[in-house]
């Protein structure tokens, strides 16, 4: 059984940091791709990083360039997000995904058929 479950979401500041980190079982990262969606109340899910398991090629929403960095584990099968810099635009669910790799990873959420749970991250003062 597959499943995607994400830790690490909380309250921070603006300008404070988090980590998000993704437990996957039921099946080895290695020749997945795999990362980060966001949902913002009222907003759509949109792709935030993602990396694949095939050529190691990343993708970042220009909205995040520079403020978070995508990691991955295959050995513990884990995928983590280092959010730095946080604003009043990062407040969202964020979503672990993960599909088969074969290529650079797409942003589109419909590529995606394992989702996880989701976890929430706010940002305020």
């Amino acid at each position: 059984q597959v499943q995607l479950v994400e830790s690490g979401g909380d309250l921070v500041q603006p300008g404070g940091s988090l980590r998000l980190s993704c437990a996957v079982s039921g099946f080895t990262l290695d020749y997945y791709t795999v990362g980060w969606f966001r949902q913002a109340p009222g907003k759509d899910r949109e792709g935030v990083s993602l990396v694949s398991g095939s050529d190691g090629s990343t993708d970042v929403a220009d909205s995040v360039k520079g403020r978070f960095a995508i990691s991955r584990d295959n050995a513990k099968n884990t995928v983590s997000l280092q959010m730095n810099d946080l604003t009043h635009e990062d407040p969202a669910v964020y979503y672990c995904v993960a599909k088969k790799a074969d290529g650079p990873p797409p942003m589109w959420k419909e590529e995606y058929p394992y989702w996880g749970q989701g976890t929430q991250v706010t940002v305020s003062s």
